[in-house]
């Protein structure tokens, strides 16, 4: 049998799955009720098993009408090595996570910069993570 924080990843990736535009959004509570769990351990699950490194961003605002925002940033096929800047982008892209304008400004400024892929994956980690907490 599965412990609670693989039943709250499976039941999350199955929203995602489901959702057209690789983006969920949830609130805490509902989901503990939903699952007979604890918020907490919802809050565990985001922070270790939805990084960023693993493909994944995470919106959170408290309050009343607080609600969690989970956006697949990459795709989700194994590999063995992470994809370079192009690669996500073209996924961001034929995705409509981006518009065209979008995406030629991003693969224009990528392509220039005349740093090593890993350096360019950070900085366009940064910018989408300063865009998601801006929004």
């Amino acid at each position: 049998m599965k412990n609670m924080a693989d039943a709250i990843e499976s039941f999350i990736v199955g929203q995602l799955l489901a959702a057209s535009k690789n983006t969920v959004m949830v609130q805490r509570n509902e989901l503990a009720d939903r699952l007979s769990c604890a918020p907490s351990q919802i809050s565990y699950v985001l922070s270790t098993r939805f990084t960023p490194e693993k493909g994944y961003l995470v919106e959170s605002r408290r309050g009343s009408g607080g609600f969690i925002r989970i956006v697949r940033i990459l795709p989700v096929e194994e590999q063995q090595e992470e994809p370079t800047v192009d690669e996500i982008l073209h996924y961001w892209h034929e995705n409509r996570m981006l518009t065209d304008r979008e995406f030629e400004l991003l693969h224009y400024l990528m392509g220039i910069m005349d740093i090593p892929e890993r350096e360019k994956r950070r900085v366009l980690r940064q910018a989408v993570q300063r865009m998601v907490d801006a929004g």
